[in-house]
């Protein structure tokens, strides 16, 4: 190895290092406060390590019954606009990538566009929206949302994907007797898995700690989703912060086990391009 990749490569562990760092200090700061009581944070800081640790703030969270109603109604709203939004991606990247119409160029392009706007630019037109439909502080307002903002990006890497399998495979299918429907569902869909898999780490992860649009829409406790419901986590003068601590990293174990479980399809979704074997 000569110098310079020498020195290339201490300067690309030190980025890692400082990089790895600077992200593990907020959850450092996020596990000394969860494990601590509040007596013990106000006294010496958020920082100091918990000895020993307790469970206390993890068992009054989960005996108080709302941490429950909070990520039921995640689970609800994940779940849901991750499931439509990933059917509704594959069918329009089905058309895109295989189908072929006239004028289908644009119209990608308007649909993938979608994803390069700030939701900020459309809160007060859906806001208004809603209300007509009598739709606020209800869990479908929140479903629609996450599905309209989903599309775009499930409809990219699906037409992708789509793009990438042998046109022959369709022909042949069609030899056989397949419509279109039963190409899609019977071929290449299941050919689709890594990035199908791919789609619902990131669409479910996105909206599982979506804090805006819950912030916006609902107002209702019952209905809230568990990122505004660890706000509600305070304590009656708003120093529970070993509560919200420990909320918030209660709210991120579904997410953890789901890329945890599902690591290895993800990486592969996302690095293969659909190139088939």
């Amino acid at each position: 190895m000569n110098k310079a990749n020498k020195a290339s490569t201490i300067f690309t562990f030190l980025l890692v290092v400082i990089i790895c760092t600077l992200f593990f200090i907020p959850i450092y700061g996020a596990f000394t406060t969860a494990f601590r009581t509040n007596q013990e944070i106000i006294k010496e800081g958020f920082w100091a390590f918990p000895a020993p640790p307790v469970l206390d703030n993890f068992i009054t969270v989960w005996k108080g019954g709302k941490i429950q109603m909070f990520l039921l109604n995640t689970v609800l709203v994940s779940i849901s606009s991750t499931v439509i939004s990933i059917f509704m991606g594959s069918l329009t990247g089905y058309a895109f990538g295989k189908l072929g119409f006239k004028g289908s160029g644009w119209l990608y392009i308007v649909v993938v566009a979608g994803m390069f706007f700030p939701p900020q630019i459309v809160l007060i037109p859906l806001f208004k929206l809603f209300n007509t439909l009598n739709l606020l502080d209800s869990v479908f307002a929140l479903i629609i949302v996450h599905v309209g903002f989903g599309i775009p990006i499930c409809t990219l890497m699906m037409t992708n994907f789509f793009r990438d399998i042998p046109p022959s495979l369709r022909q042949s299918a069609m030899l056989d007797g397949c419509n279109d429907w039963q190409v899609l569902f019977r071929i290449m869909l299941p050919l689709a898995r890594p990035s199908i898999t791919a789609l619902i780490i990131l669409q479910f992860t996105w909206i599982w700690n979506d804090f805006l649009w819950p912030l916006i829409l609902i107002k209702s406790e019952h209905r809230m989703t568990i990122q505004m419901g660890i706000l509600q986590l305070r304590g009656q003068y708003g120093l529970a912060w070993g509560n919200q601590a420990a909320g918030a990293l209660m709210a991120t174990i579904p997410t953890l086990l789901l890329f945890i479980f599902m690591q290895k399809h993800f990486i592969h979704g996302l690095s293969m391009g659909a190139v088939k074997e």
